[in-house]
């Protein structure tokens, strides 16, 4: 079983910034695409970033400009810098293999308010 960690979560005014670090096992990260997503209650999931064993990224259309997911050299860690927070980017960030997805970690929570 893949154990995935999240952190760099924490509350942050509109218009400030994250950055979100994903720690798994080596061989996770040098095999699979690898994604961010959030939720809030009473929502699906949502897959926010996306990032490719390649390094080709992908977002939805409502982080575009603001948030950049990104891999380390030694492909061992993933991260999300999040910029210009909104109040409706509050929720539970999470970090897995992209399609399909392995175990869930804990989340990390981002809460964005004044």
């Amino acid at each position: 079983q893949v154990e995935i960690v999240e952190s760099g979560g924490g509350l942050v005014e509109p218009g400030g910034s994250l950055r979100l670090s994903c720690a798994a096992s080596i061989t996770f990260f040098q095999l699979y695409n690898m994604a961010w997503f959030r939720q809030v209650p009473g929502k699906e999931r949502e897959k926010v970033a996306r990032v490719t064993v390649g390094g080709i990224t992908n977002y939805t259309e409502s982080v575009k400009g603001r948030f950049t997911i990104s891999r380390d050299n030694g492909k061992t860690a993933v991260y999300l810098q999040m910029n210009n927070l909104k109040p409706e980017d509050t929720a539970v960030c999470y970090c897995n293999r992209d399609e399909p997805a392995s175990f869930w970690g804990r989340g990390t929570q981002v809460t964005v308010s004044s």
